[in-house]
């Protein structure tokens, strides 16, 4: 295995020219985002990452996470880590000051996101969740929960869950059983959870659920789900803990991967029932969970360019020392990273995780507008785009997470299947990224049927636009070509989208049949769109001086790869929308046996 390098020149790089940051630091509320502050947090988290957590990934996919005594115990060296990222401050970086954060842009919050991800994702599962919960609580729950709960969940000295699924009610929730019951001004609520990343644990002194149940007079289906909030320990009015509620872990599954992360069955209420608090109003708790899966959907995404990049790490670091064989115009052994098709598949590694990380970055600077800008148009256009690049980045960078693991896996051979090397670990926890927050299947609806034709496809019309606007500056020398190749993906794109808008009425199962290629087709040309923005950028540096002549003509190198070898997928995925819902939903059910 090789040593993580947290990948601080070009995170820097995406927050400078893809996100802005320069410019989101010029919006209310956010001028501490100097140049000053955010060289100083993407080096110390760097270190944290690098120093701490990174050398837990290995150990703790070995050791996993059980049950004794009714509590998890989580892997060695695994709450000490947790201490450390929590006296660093490192939880309350995008949080409002009034809460204990600090009021740092959201985006620049994603790059230490980004290293913890990459350093060990299993570790950076239970922060994450905690900031989706913080920001459910932050806009939904009442000024009395907000004051006993949100500081200690800023500074990280308690962690939150999200309790959605149950054995009946997977991407379902309509089917949700768990109940809660009026008692006072507060809850009881009974039932069981599955799939609860790290439900339980023993490195802060209270886990806070946010539990979706059923009140008894409740409407059936989603309009009758009511979201609260049920602390492991009841807080008492000093803000000390009192006595433990009753939900409890009742198993930790056995997974493919991520097996530090304790993804438990959580039971509530066998003993008279969990108290819990009503966040938001009765019957309108799925509108106040949106917010954390929303959150979640995004950071799911970095997850997918985070273990892309430690695979990409791992895979070059093999290529180089692994000795194998002849090379074209080499002597007669050489290091593997000399062979055309090994180069390829590192190109194809870098040239995917940089597509996906740079889009990633810019949808997380449009939240930052939403919450800071002082324009309503301004912000009624990032809300827009936002909700178009959701499920393309949840989507597409998970689905390329898996194609770059698994080419990890190939770059080491047969060394690659072997658990020792380490290549494996990355391909297994990648394996859940295109499933969990909503399947990728899930995401590819959302995209076709609420974020295009259910709003006349304005929105991906306004992307277009702005991917067009790119492509025209890209007319000269050694860009020329790349913002051609754009230009035509571009053309794929819009041609298809308008395809879809005038046959959806006819072919009422059309959308469904060919969401997910729709979707792919999308995430393919944004990536292009953003490795363009690169390139721009990195010639620009380039004629300037001053910068990193190597890094700015890698760049180079990795656009015109993307768009000579990845682009052409656009077409691909376009015709096979254009072959419509007859073969896929020709065969007869029965004969699909």
């Amino acid at each position: 295995m090789s040593e993580f390098r947290p990948p601080v020149d070009d995170i820097g790089f995406v927050l400078a020219e893809h996100a802005a940051i320069a410019d989101l630091a010029r919006l209310p509320g956010l001028g501490e985002a100097t140049p000053e502050i955010v060289a100083a947090v993407l080096d110390g988290a760097a270190q944290l990452t690098a120093q701490v957590i990174a050398p837990l990934n290995r150990s703790g996919d070995r050791e996993g996470a059980r049950i004794e005594n009714g509590q998890v115990v989580e892997a060695a060296g695994f709450g000490e880590a947790y201490r450390q990222y929590v006296e660093g401050g490192w939880n309350s970086v995008p949080f409002a000051p009034r809460h204990g954060g600090q009021g740092l842009p959201l985006v620049l919050a994603t790059a230490v996101q980004e290293m913890v991800q990459t350093a060990n994702l299993a570790f950076s599962l239970c922060p994450l969740l905690t900031q989706g919960a913080i920001d459910a609580l932050s806009q939904h729950a009442d000024e009395e929960l907000q004051r006993v709960y949100l500081s200690k969940m800023v500074s990280g000295e308690w962690t939150g869950t999200m309790n959605l699924t149950e054995p009946q009610a997977g991407s379902d929730l309509a089917a949700v059983r768990t109940r809660a019951e009026r008692d006072g001004r507060q809850y009881r609520i009974s039932g069981s959870k599955i799939f609860i990343t790290w439900g339980d644990h023993g490195m802060t002194a209270n886990v806070i659920h946010l539990v979706l149940a059923r009140l008894p007079d409740a409407p059936p289906g989603v309009k009758g789900i009511s979201l609260f909030l049920v602390p492991k320990f009841l807080v008492n009015a000093d803000g000390s803990l009192g006595e433990r509620n009753d939900v409890w872990p009742v198993s930790v599954e056995h997974k493919l991967g991520i097996h530090a992360s304790p993804t438990c069955v959580m039971s509530f209420g066998e003993h008279g029932g969990a108290i819990g608090y009503l966040v938001g109003r009765e019957n309108e708790g799925l509108a106040c969970m949106f917010t954390m899966m929303n959150h979640a959907r995004i950071s799911v995404g970095l997850q997918g360019v985070a273990v892309s990049e430690r695979a990409r790490q791992q895979a070059v670091a093999y290529a180089r020392q692994r000795v194998q064989g002849a090379a074209p115009g080499a002597p007669a052994r050489v290091a593997i990273v000399q062979h055309p098709d090994v180069r390829r598949m590192l190109l194809q590694m870098r040239a995917l995780t940089e597509a996906a990380r740079a889009l990633v970055y810019v949808a997380m600077a449009e939240q930052d507008r939403i919450h800071h800008h002082g324009d309503a148009g301004a912000r009624a256009a990032a809300a827009a785009r936002i909700a178009l690049l959701t499920p393309i980045v949840k989507g597409w960078c998970t689905e390329m997470a898996l194609e770059v693991t698994s080419l990890g896996v190939q770059v080491h051979g047969g060394m690659g299947y072997i658990e020792e090397t380490g290549a494996a670990q990355h391909l297994r926890d990648a394996r859940i990224l295109p499933i969990y927050e909503g399947t990728n299947g899930i995401q590819a609806l959302d995209l076709i049927g609420r974020k295009f034709l259910r709003d006349g496809g304005r929105a991906l019309q306004a992307l277009v636009a702005e991917m067009r606007d790119v492509a025209a500056t890209l007319d000269n020398g050694p860009l020329a070509d790349i913002g051609s190749r754009l230009e035509q993906a571009i053309a794929e794109l819009e041609s298809t989208a308008a395809w879809i808008a005038e046959q959806a009425d006819a072919d009422g199962v059309l959308p469904a049949t060919v969401a997910y290629h729709f979707l792919m087709l999308a995430g393919t040309v944004a990536g292009g769109w953003q490795l363009a923005v690169a390139a721009r950028a990195a010639a620009r540096r380039l004629a300037t001086g001053g910068d990193d002549e190597a890094f700015c003509n890698t760049k180079l190198v990795t656009a015109r790869f993307y768009a000579e070898q990845i682009l052409p997928r656009a077409r691909m995925h376009a015709e096979v929308v254009r072959a419509g819902a007859e073969a896929v939903m020709a065969l007869d059910e029965a004969l699909l046996a």
